[in-house]
């Protein structure tokens, strides 16, 4: 097969899809109560983005998922790179990760409600508190896998803590902490969800 052929396959796939289910709901194999056919769906979406509706929650969720995601990113990236770099500083919060890792944010999400309330903080929070972990061992990973030899080799040519950081482990790190980040996005679209 050819290029083309996997392009028009990957096109065709789900529009097959949908007529199935058109088909499926048509026929009364499927209930249209539980599974509303693709043509009503698509009637409902050309409806509510007229009315305004659906453009308005959308930009809400966006701006949740953008707040969320810079508040949980930043200080995992910072806090990954400390513990991928410096093992006293994973002997310290290993421990800690370990044992809040594990824990279904959303399980966390009513304390996170008699906390904050019903509001924007709560939701924010939510987002932050589920991304931040994913991005945090991701970056701590990136640190952690650098051939230590970079850094003789920096210090061999007097570079200092920071140019070794910003030239050596930073960039060095940039693979899994975007890694991290692209995973912490795609969870962050779950949990809003949620």
């Amino acid at each position: 097969m050819t290029k083309t052929s996997y392009r028009w396959l990957g096109v065709l796939s789900p529009i097959a899809l949908l007529l199935i289910w058109e088909a499926l709901v048509r026929t009364g194999v499927l209930d249209a109560l539980f599974f509303p056919p693709p043509s009503v769906i698509l009637r409902t979406l050309a409806a509510m983005t007229r009315s305004g509706v659906l453009p308005y929650h959308i930009a809400i969720s966006v701006r949740r998922i953008i707040l969320g995601f810079l508040l949980g990113a930043i200080p995992a990236v910072a806090v990954g790179l400390a513990m991928g770099l410096s093992r006293p500083v994973r002997a310290l919060l290993m421990p800690i990760v370990s044992s809040i890792y594990p824990i279904p944010k959303i399980a966390i999400y009513p304390l996170i409600i008699f906390y904050l309330g019903l509001g924007e903080a709560s939701k924010v929070s939510i987002v932050a508190l589920s991304i931040f972990f994913l991005v945090l061992l991701n970056t701590m990973a990136g640190g952690i896998g650098l051939d230590r030899a970079y850094f003789n080799i920096a210090r061999a040519y007097g570079a200092g803590r920071l140019g070794t950081f910003t030239t050596i482990a930073f960039p060095g790190a940039l693979p899994q902490i975007f890694t991290g980040l692209k995973l912490g996005m795609g969870f962050a679209l779950i949990v809003i969800v949620g």
